[in-house]
């Protein structure tokens, strides 16, 4: 299984200005392969890929796939509610040698299951057409989208789709991931997709997850994983929470620069930056786990 572990759901910087900072994400992914991160995951939510131009996405994207450079694999992001659209960032991601796309769930069409099938069946059929065997990862997030894949839907499309190599599950309804986790095809990935709820779900079978706080504390969300420590989830517990103060990545950008990791956390619109009474509220909880 190539996707299992720890994925960092990368930030994209950006400069005060609001241009890409190529220098700092370059000396970003070096730093997040060095403190032994599984595998990195650019233009996802946490990347701000909504505020992306194209060109940014396919240079975000490049640049992960260069400074990896074999070293861990590339899971990039290839989600659009807009079908040809996700067909054409599959594409490119295969053109840029990344090991394998996470595509979301299509957001505001809300579409049915068939709809999902039809979907994800033609990025499947795209990429496998380029590179047989080329894994999807597929993203459920009805918080972020409006729409829950349900288990059924979830499954049909594992037994269905051939390339269809996992799900990130962060729908925060266990009966759900569990049933995923009791009747998912062998070989097929479950990944959380909520930093808060890795270690009940990896007690349960889970395989890894996509993480939020990786990028603050790769090191200590792989040690975590790897030895299913309970004392590390409860010391992170209040910042795997306080991630979601407000809407992702401003808390984790404004915490990575506190603890020094970035030089600025400049968000673009429509996101704002965060309140100072959050600000604060943030602080404290890198206090409290050791972090600041």
């Amino acid at each position: 299984m190539t996707f299992n572990g720890v994925g960092t759901a990368l930030i994209t910087p950006f400069q005060p200005g609001g241009a890409f900072d190529e220098a700092a994400f370059i000396r970003f992914v070096e730093w997040q392969i060095a403190e032994g991160i599984n595998f990195l995951v650019p233009c996802g939510t946490t990347g701000e890929n909504p505020a992306l131009t194209p060109e940014e996405h396919k240079r975000v994207v490049e640049l992960t796939v260069k400074t990896a450079n074999g070293r861990v694999p590339v899971l990039a992001g290839a989600g659009a509610n807009n079908t040809p659209r996700a067909v054409e960032l599959a594409r490119l991601a295969v053109d840029l040698g990344a090991d394998g796309i996470l595509t979301i769930t299509p957001f505001y069409n809300k579409p049915t299951p068939d709809g999902l099938l039809r979907h994800f069946s033609a990025q499947a059929e795209a990429v496998e057409a380029m590179k047989p065997g080329f894994p999807m990862i597929m993203y459920n997030v009805p918080g972020r989208t409006g729409l829950n894949m349900t288990a059924e839907t979830t499954l049909r499309m594992a037994r269905e789709i051939p390339n269809i190599a996992g799900v990130k599950e962060a729908s925060a309804n266990m009966e759900q991931i569990l049933t995923i986790l009791r009747d998912r095809p062998k070989g097929f990935a479950v990944l959380s997709g909520d930093d808060a709820w890795t270690l009940p779900l990896l007690g349960c079978g889970a395989d890894g997850l996509v993480s939020v706080a990786s990028n603050e504390v790769p090191r200590l969300m792989v040690e975590m994983v790897k030895t299913r420590s309970r004392e590390i989830h409860e010391r992170l517990l209040p910042l795997l929470i306080g991630n979601f103060i407000e809407s992702n990545p401003g808390p984790v950008k404004a915490a990575m620069k506190m603890m020094g990791i970035l030089e600025n956390d400049t968000l673009r619109p429509p996101l704002a930056p965060m309140t100072d009474a959050n600000r604060a509220k943030l602080a404290a909880i890198l206090r409290e786990c050791g972090l600041a």
